[in-house]
């Protein structure tokens, strides 16, 4: 009787120690923590590991993922600036960073998190106009993100993305927009046409102005031929008078009568070979001339020998 009862104690006092270990000893995983209240009174929140209370004072009163959420897709529905209602379609990510806050002093954190993403994106919304409001939603995102993460801090919740997921229009407000942007291709293609016109007249006026310098470097240069084919006349003529003064110098009467005679038959000869010239009338002392221009190239030979 006494080893049946001796038997029973031993049996209870391990059974007790196990109950104690079990009690006492909590294992969190990587992802959860767990919140510990004392007689029903919150005292410390436990994080991942081995982890050891006071048994039957202690207890885990919530099993909190520290895991990032998703709220659901939810929709809002907004007034912009220019006074076109719109449905935004948004969703909210965040993380629990501080369990006894997101327990006791929030009832439904999904809940006040919506909430306050529905006032924080209508307010941020209705600023804008509803061109601003599809072309600057990476900036709405951050802008909402910034205003819901210090609404959320309270609760010890971390948000970490917010996205508005598309803009929804009705169908009054779609084919409006559809008309402003065909008025906004015709605008286009007009300011397309008008410059490719402006720029033909460029280049007509470019190639004008290109053909008028040319013309102009050709008028010079004729202009330069000219010049220098009067120079070098004046230069031959210039020498022609040095030599027959030096003639002269030289011979005298003679030299002088042979230039005069000489003359008088170029002369003769331009008048001749002119086509112009039907008949040609020619002086009687011609051969007279022509006689002495002889005897006096013999006499300038003669005295120059």
């Amino acid at each position: 009787m006494e080893a049946v009862f001796g038997s029973t104690i031993v049996l209870l006092v391990v059974g007790f120690a196990l109950l104690l270990v079990f009690r006492g000893v909590k294992v969190v995983s990587q992802s959860d923590v767990f919140v510990i209240e004392r007689f029903g009174k919150y005292t410390r929140t436990l994080k991942a590991g081995l982890n050891f209370i006071v048994p039957f004072l202690d207890s885990v009163a919530h099993r909190i993922s520290i895991l990032e959420r998703q709220l659901p897709e939810f929709e809002i529905s907004v007034i912009t600036r220019d006074n076109v209602e719109v449905v935004l379609k948004s969703t909210v990510f965040y993380r629990v960073i501080d369990a006894a806050s997101s327990v006791y002093r929030i009832q439904d954190v999904d809940q006040a998190i919506h909430t306050a993403a529905t006032s924080i994106v209508r307010s941020a919304a209705g600023r804008l106009e509803l061109d601003e409001l599809q072309s600057s939603r990476d900036a709405m995102n951050q802008e909402i993100e910034t205003n819901l993460r210090e609404a959320a801090a309270i609760w010890g919740i971390e948000v970490t993305r917010t996205e508005i997921t598309d803009v929804v229009v009705d169908e009054r407000t779609k084919e409006a927009q559809r008309q402003q942007l065909n008025a906004e291709r015709k605008r286009r293609a007009d300011i397309a046409t008008a410059e490719g016109t402006k720029r033909s007249v460029e280049l007509a006026a470019d190639a004008q102005l290109y053909q008028a310098k040319k013309e102009a470097e050709a008028v010079r240069v004729q202009a330069e031929a000219k010049a220098f084919a009067i120079e070098a006349e004046a230069k031959a003529n210039a020498e022609q008078t040095r030599l027959l003064a030096n003639a002269i110098a030289d011979n005298g009467q003679p030299a002088i009568n042979f230039e005069v005679m000489k003359r008088q038959v170029d002369a003769l000869a331009q008048l001749a070979s002119s086509s112009n010239s039907k008949t040609v009338v020619v002086p009687t002392d011609v051969t007279g001339v022509m006689g002495s221009l002889s005897l006096l190239l013999e006499g300038l030979t003669e005295a120059r020998g």
